[in-house]
């Protein structure tokens, strides 16, 4: 069964648009688990535009579900780790100045790094997930690298799915077989919305979790949260 984690991303990036805690990071997270969600995902960056480095900390004592906690392996984003020792961390090759995680990691050429720091992770007891294209050869050197899964990085599927969902979904059936075949547990993420994540699950029913936030927050704005996240996980088969 696929497991809902939620990213509370864009729930900071409210609360940091007037100062203060409204709304309370905290207690939405708890509130996303009260509601059903199975895992909780943040992705701090160096700008704290949204999650907050002090909201990891929060969070981490507080959570019952899988933490998740997604960013850039520089030195900063290592130490918050091995401090909190989340139940997952994904490695993501964002640079400051993006908006959102546009790539998955060239792992060929990155192995080294990627390795080096899958190690210092696993020596903590923390599962290490590697964001990749749906590309056998980076799914193939993620596994080299040591990681326990992938995380597929599914815009390119969302922006195809309308015109043509069967022509979208192909090259991540075919990562995702590479990724079994090898031993990868596998994650998706990006873009996975209430109109197409039924049918990614439909194809590839092995994927162990999905990480969404843009498309649950915004949904909630209309259903509201608990509404939302009920829905998410009849499109996971709950």
């Amino acid at each position: 069964m696929t497991k809902l984690s939620v990213n509370i991303n864009k729930v900071a990036t409210i609360r940091n648009a007037r100062g203060g805690n409204n709304p309370d990071v905290l207690q939405v997270a708890l509130d996303c688990e009260r509601f059903g969600a199975q895992g909780i995902t943040v992705h701090p960056r160096p700008d704290q535009r949204h999650i907050r480095y002090q909201d990891v900390r929060d969070l981490r004592p507080r959570l019952q579900t899988e933490f998740n906690i997604e960013g850039n392996p520089i030195s900063e984003f290592i130490k918050l780790v091995l401090e909190v020792k989340p139940t997952q961390v994904t490695l993501v090759p964002d640079g400051h100045e993006q908006i959102t995680s546009n790539h998955g990691w060239d792992t060929r050429r990155h192995l080294d790094f990627l390795t080096d720091v899958t190690a210092r992770f696993h020596e903590a007891g923390i599962r290490v997930s590697i964001f990749v294209n749906p590309d056998d050869e980076m799914v193939e050197y993620a596994a080299r690298a040591g990681a326990d899964r992938v995380e597929l990085y599914t815009e390119p599927y969302a922006a195809g799915y309308a015109a043509d969902r069967d022509q979208a979904i192909a090259p991540y059936v075919k990562a995702a077989t590479t990724a079994r075949n090898l031993g990868l547990g596998l994650n998706a993420g990006h873009d996975l919305s209430l109109e197409n994540l039924a049918y990614y699950i439909e194809r590839i029913p092995w994927t162990d979790e999905v990480s969404i936030g843009h498309a649950l927050i915004c949904d909630a704005l209309y259903l509201g949260l608990e509404e939302t996240i009920h829905r998410y996980r009849q499109q996971l088969g709950m």
